[in-house]
C-alpha cells in the first residue's frame, strides 16, 4: 500500500483551526488523572512507564501507592529492590520497575538529581524510548515533540488515511512526520494528551465514536467513510504455549515451600511455588488423570498412584488437581495444574520454608498470585496435618 501524505497538503490556517478545535475539546472533555496534577516531569515519568502495556484504571491505585512510597527520584534510586518490586507486584513487566530504579540514579549521578530537560538526555535514561520521551518532553518542558502510541497511531491513521502497517517498526517515521506537521508548539503536552484521550474514548479500535469526535470535519477516513480499515495492523504472532506442574508443598510446620527465580530472565528474582516444565502430552496426561472433585484434606492424601512430579521431593501429593491456571505473557502463554502435598523434610535442598501468614513479605507475580488463589478456594476448615 501507499500513502498519500495528505498532511502535506495541509495549510497553515488549516493547522491552526485544527488545532484550536481540537485544543478547546480537550480541555472541556479532558480526564481527571492524579498524573495531571501538575507537569512535574517525575509524575509524569512514572505515570508513563506504569501505564505501557496497563489499562488506566489499573494504574490509577498503583499509582497513589507508588507515590506515597517513594515520593521523589531519590527515594526511588535508594530503596531496596524488593521493596520497589513489592509496590509494584500486580502489574507485571517488571523489568519496568527495574528500569525505573536504574533511570533514578542516572538522574542523581549524571544530572545532578534534577530531571534532564532535553529530549536527547531524556532518551538516554534506561527505559525511556521515543514515546516516553515525547511524553515527558512535551508536557513537562514544553518541547513539540510528538509521543506516538497506539492510540495516536489510530487516530492519526484515519485523520490521513495512512496505509502504512502500525506493527512495523519502520512506520513510526511516517506517524513522526504527521504529527511533528499538526502539533502545537504552544500547548504540545495538551495536544498529545488531547490525542490520547481522544484514541481511548473516541477514535476506538472497532467502534469509533464519530458522531462526536471534535476532529471528525477534518478526518479523511471519516470523509470517505473508511474507518474501519484503519490502522492497518498485520497479525502479531501467536504466544508460545508452555506447560508446567506448580507444587505447593506443607511441611508439618504448616510451612510452604517457596522458590525465588534467577536474577535475570523472565519474572526476575520473584517467589514462586516449585514449578517444573512437562511436556503438552504429559499435561494432557496428568489432567484427565487426576479429578478436582475431591476435598482438599481428604483421606485420598496417599503416596500410592499419586502424580509423578518433583520425583526427587520426599512428597506425598494428593490424588488430585487442585485446579487449572493460565497466564500469557507477551511472548508465552503458560498453562499450569496445580497439585498439593505434604512432607516431613523440611531439608529439600531448594528454596525456603514460609509461614501463610508472611507471604506478604515476598514479591509475587500474577503467576503465582494466580496459584495462590487456587489452593485458598480449595481449603477447608479441617487443615490440621
Amino acid at each position: 500500500m501507499m500513502n498519500n501524505n495528505s498532511w502535506e497538503s495541509w495549510t497553515t490556517e488549516r493547522i491552526q483551526q485544527f488545532q484550536v478545535e481540537f485544543l478547546e475539546w480537550y480541555q472541556k472533555e479532558k480526564r481527571n488523572l492524579p498524573w495531571r496534577y501538575n507537569q512535574d516531569p517525575y509524575r509524569v515519568w512514572i505515570s508513563e512507564i506504569m501505564l505501557q502495556q496497563t489499562r488506566v484504571d489499573t494504574v490509577i491505585d498503583y499509582y497513589y501507592r507508588f507515590m506515597e512510597a517513594f515520593p521523589s527520584i531519590a527515594d526511588l534510586a535508594e530503596t531496596p529492590e524488593d521493596k520497589l518490586l513489592k509496590i509494584w507486584e500486580g502489574l507485571g513487566y517488571y523489568s519496568r520497575a527495574r528500569n525505573l530504579q536504574t533511570a533514578a540514579k542516572q538522574i542523581l549521578n549524571e544530572f545532578s538529581g534534577q530531571f534532564p530537560h532535553t529530549i536527547d538526555d531524556i532518551r538516554s535514561l534506561k527505559g525511556i524510548g521515543p514515546y516516553t520521551a515525547g511524553a515527558i518532553g512535551s508536557i513537562s518542558f514544553k518541547l513539540p515533540e510528538p509521543a506516538i502510541d497506539g492510540n495516536v497511531m489510530r487516530v492519526v491513521s484515519r485523520l490521513f488515511c495512512i496505509e502504512a502497517d502500525i506493527a512495523k517498526a519502520s512506520s513510526r517515521k511516517i506517524f513522526d512526520e504527521a504529527m511533528r506537521k499538526i502539533i502545537s508548539h504552544e500547548e504540545p503536552g495538551d495536544f498529545n494528551q488531547a490525542m490520547m484521550d481522544l484514541g481511548s474514548s473516541i477514535c476506538t479500535p472497532t467502534a469509533p465514536k464519530c458522531e462526536v469526535c471534535p476532529i471528525r470535519e477534518f478526518c479523511l477516513a471519516f470523509k470517505e467513510q473508511r474507518q474501519t480499515e484503519f490502522p492497518v495492523k498485520s497479525k502479531k504472532m501467536k504466544p508460545k504455549d508452555v506447560y508446567y506442574v506448580a507444587g505447593i508443598i506443607e511441611n508439618n510446620q504448616q510451612e510452604f515451600l517457596l522458590e525465588q527465580r534467577p536474577d535475570s530472565g523472565l519474572l526476575a528474582s520473584m517467589w514462586l511455588f516449585p514449578l517444573e516444565e512437562i511436556s503438552a502430552a504429559k499435561f494432557t496426561e496428568l489432567k484427565s488423570s487426576y479429578t478436582e472433585e475431591l476435598n482438599l484434606f481428604s483421606s485420598e492424601l496417599v503416596a500410592e498412584d499419586s502424580p509423578i512430579i518433583f520425583s526427587a521431593d520426599p512428597v506425598v501429593w494428593q490424588k488430585k488437581i487442585l485446579g487449572e491456571v493460565t497466564h500469557i505473557f507477551s511472548h508465552l502463554r503458560w498453562h499450569i495444574l496445580v497439585f498439593y502435598g505434604r512432607t516431613n523434610d523440611t531439608l529439600i535442598d531448594r528454596g525456603t520454608w514460609v509461614k501463610r501468614a508472611d507471604f506478604d513479605d515476598f514479591v509475587f507475580p500474577k503467576p503465582q498470585q494466580k496459584i495462590l488463589g487456587v489452593w485458598e478456594k480449595n481449603q477447608t476448615s479441617d487443615n490440621h496435618w
